[in-house]
């Protein structure tokens, strides 16, 4: 398996003529002196990728001090969470083996770089990380792109029959964040804009769909949520509709949110950006 990340940076002077002139006219010294260097992008210094023949299911990967490693991660994995922060479903194109092979990877950051990717802000840092994985992907896989809007199934969300079920948030603003796991979910500070988009990244497979906001709900608010996952291409397009919990297993998403939160997701069309892969090879190991 393999992966990488990758960078970039410029700055100029000049000087007066004559001490009259320089008296009345700023030079270019003057002018551009305090002018800051821009800093080059975050970028990977050094990268292995190598195809991972292990035949197993499992897969991790971690980024820690400037040094990315993954180990027996699918592309399409990289591509959504590291990449690009867009679900699989979402990525079209490419050949058959982008959903099959699996690959090691282990990406290094000169250290001058990843201190300076660390001060960096949180939206900041997640620019240039994305931008840096973009660069690995480019360099190691070939990797090529555009973005498109299609119109394509959709998942609306909106107020449950008997409302929703929302806990307005004490955290100041900007304090926001989410963490999940199987059949878990927190988030606090989040609009439900933003809980619509984090419902689309983290349950790409289990939904198969983007969720839209529709809910004309404003404000910040806490949500939990816990339910079983569903496992199974069928289970998303029958799931919107269902109410009933599985009597051995506890809620689905559907029946969690509708439940829990008070919000309902409805089977419905809309335009959608996807990201269309126009051109991938299989890495050169090393």
């Amino acid at each position: 398996m393999g992966e990488t990340r990758a960078g970039r940076r410029d700055a100029f002077i000049g000087t007066a003529l004559f001490v009259a002139i320089s008296l009345a006219i700023p030079t270019f010294a003057q002018t551009t002196a305090h002018t800051p260097a821009t800093a080059a992008p975050a970028a990977f210094e050094v990268s292995a990728v190598k195809l991972n023949k292990s035949g197993s299911g499992s897969s991790g990967s971690s980024f820690k001090d400037g040094r990315f490693t993954a180990t027996n991660i699918q592309l399409k994995n990289l591509m959504e969470y590291s990449a690009y922060g867009i679900p699989q479903p979402r990525i079209l194109g490419g050949p058959k083996w982008l959903d099959s092979e699996r690959f090691d990877i282990d990406a290094k950051m000169d250290s001058t770089a990843a201190d300076r990717l660390k001060a960096l802000s949180r939206d900041q840092r997640r620019t240039e990380m994305r931008a840096m994985f973009q660069q690995l992907l480019a360099d190691r896989f070939k990797l090529a792109v555009h973005w498109e809007t299609r119109e394509l199934p959709v998942y609306v969300l909106v107020a449950a029959k008997k409302g929703p079920i929302l806990q307005e948030t004490r955290n100041p603003p900007g304090d926001t964040g989410t963490s999940s796991d199987d059949g878990k979910f927190s988030g606090k500070g989040l609009t439900l804009t933003e809980f619509a988009e984090t419902l689309t990244q983290e349950l790409s497979r289990e939904l198969g769909r983007a969720v839209i906001d529709k809910t004309g709900i404003q404000g910040r608010y806490d949500i939990t949520l816990k339910w079983t996952p569903e496992t199974g291409a069928d289970s998303a397009d029958s799931g919107a509709d269902s109410t009933a919990p599985s009597p051995e297993n506890g809620p689905s998403i559907f029946t969690a949110l509708q439940e829990q939160v008070g919000l309902r997701l409805e089977s419905a069309k809309g335009s959608v950006k996807v990201l269309v892969i126009d051109h991938i090879e299989m890495p050169t190991e090393n």
